[in-house]
């Protein structure tokens, strides 16, 4: 008699991992499948470079970034309440890691700057300082709404992360950089010139 022996193939060998959806992609990554773990690389890197990019970090910062935001997710495989909804919490998890850098190095700056003798700034001075940040928030508030939600965001103490100030102006995170950009811009060339930003933006 002959015995015929039945093996069970693995998913992956089923089904193309280019197909799995996310919450199948990350429990394979969860039991070491380094397929699963670079189809999902594949899928967000670019979401994730193009994120950081618009924060125009030095390139060693970028990159520090980019590997933090995916340690973030290597750390948390077990944890992601929405898999399916991977992409938004990537972009999330850069903006955050993105201003972690800048705010450790603006930490270093202030050592560094604190071992130099500061010298107050007189009352003229004061005067002046606050005068010009009124006239800058005053022409802000000329821009376009969705303009000046994007300043007012960004230029917070705390600014909020490029994520959320995407979803509330409806402007892709990749677009936020150039936006930004063109604002600073805008307000720049209205104080100089002395006149108001008008235009939609």
């Amino acid at each position: 008699m002959t015995v015929t022996t039945v093996t069970t193939a693995p998913a992956t060998t089923t089904t193309k991992i280019q197909d799995l959806r996310n919450t199948e992609l990350l429990a394979l990554a969860r039991q070491g499948d380094g397929s699963a773990w670079a189809e999902v690389v594949v899928r967000y890197r670019g979401l994730v470079a193009s994120v950081v990019r618009a924060y125009r970090l030095q390139d060693a910062d970028a990159r520090d970034a980019e590997q933090r935001t995916w340690l973030r997710l290597v750390e948390h495989l077990g944890s992601l309440r929405d898999p399916d909804r991977l992409g938004g919490w990537l972009a999330t998890t850069a903006s955050r890691e993105c201003l972690r850098i800048l705010r450790e190095s603006q930490i270093l700056v202030g050592l560094e700057m604190d071992a130099v003798p500061a010298t107050e700034p007189g009352v003229e001075e004061q005067v002046v300082d606050a005068d010009t940040a009124a006239r800058l928030w005053q022409i802000v508030g000329t821009l376009p709404p969705r303009g000046r939600t994007i300043m007012r965001a960004l230029f917070a103490d705390e600014p909020r992360p490029y994520a959320e100030v995407a979803h509330a102006t409806g402007i892709p995170i990749g677009s936020l950089g150039p936006s930004r950009a063109r604002l600073i811009d805008r307000v720049r060339r209205s104080f100089d010139d002395g006149t108001y930003a008008t235009g939609a933006q």
